[in-house]
């Protein structure tokens, strides 16, 4: 299948080689640092995932998978989502937050599914961001993770990584996806997605990240906007992969002179 990132008509900019080389090298280490990384919302067919993306809005994938067992076991097809009753399905997702806007999203996307897909979701993005509250994000999530369309999905942690890392300066989520899109093939979109946002939330932290304990750190920019010292920095790296993360870093080494490698 085609894949559901295309640079918008007349973008004719190509990206300097040597930015290339280095977002690919990065890429490379991350997948070494996380070779089972995955979506981290649990699901089993491309229903379930749409509606756990939809319940994870402003909550924790953990939230959304405590939550979604009892949900999924109750409402199994589009048809069941469009016809709930509202209160019902406010309880049972009451913990992810949002409960009543939420309850109201998935009735809407059940109800869209039935009336225009047959009760199936769609597989291209075209179709998918027809859906209330599904954007391209969610769309890119959907493809790339149920129906093997790569795509990169640009959230909060996506954003502040590869603009941090200096791949582009944008802001705009669709500006990101382009641009990211451009340096790095097609093949590695979705797994990219996984890979830069679990370096997000283990390594690379918003206010304080692993700098000195970091494996892509001759290759950033941005080193030394947290901690360098690898006894202090080691002690920020989250999550059960903290220690091959660690020892990889280890492994790479620091910038020679504070710097990141060309």
């Amino acid at each position: 299948m085609p894949p559901a990132t295309k640079q918008p008509p007349g973008q004719t900019v190509k990206p300097a080689t040597g930015l290339v080389r280095r977002a690919r090298r990065m890429i490379r280490a991350l997948s070494e640092a996380f070779p089972d990384a995955r979506a981290e919302l649990d699901f089993t067919n491309p229903l379930e995932l749409i509606v756990a993306v939809v319940l994870s809005a402003q909550t924790t994938d953990v939230r959304v998978n405590l939550t979604t067992p009892a949900l999924f076991a109750k409402y199994r097809t589009a048809e069941d989502y469009a016809s709930a009753d509202r209160t019902e399905l406010e309880e049972l997702i009451r913990p992810t937050g949002f409960y009543r806007n939420k309850a109201a999203a998935l009735i809407g996307l059940g109800a869209a599914l039935v009336e225009r897909f047959g009760g199936e979701v769609p597989g291209t993005m075209e179709e998918l961001v027809t859906l209330p509250g599904v954007g391209r994000k969610t769309a890119n999530v959907v493809l790339g993770n149920a129906f093997g369309v790569p795509g990169l999905t640009v959230d909060t942690h996506f954003g502040r990584l590869v603009r941090r890392w200096e791949w582009t300066a944008e802001e705009d989520p669709v500006k990101v996806e382009y641009a990211v899109g451009a340096l790095l093939p097609p093949k590695d979109w979705t797994m990219a997605s996984h890979w830069i946002i679990f370096h997000g939330r283990r390594v690379c932290h918003a206010k304080k990240p692993a700098c000195g304990a970091c494996l892509l750190a001759r290759d950033c920019p941005s080193y030394g906007t947290g901690p360098t010292e690898f006894e202090t920095a080691a002690k920020l790296v989250k999550g059960v992969e903290a220690e091959h993360l660690i020892a990889l870093a280890e492994k790479a080494g620091k910038p020679k002179r504070g710097k990141a490698a060309s």
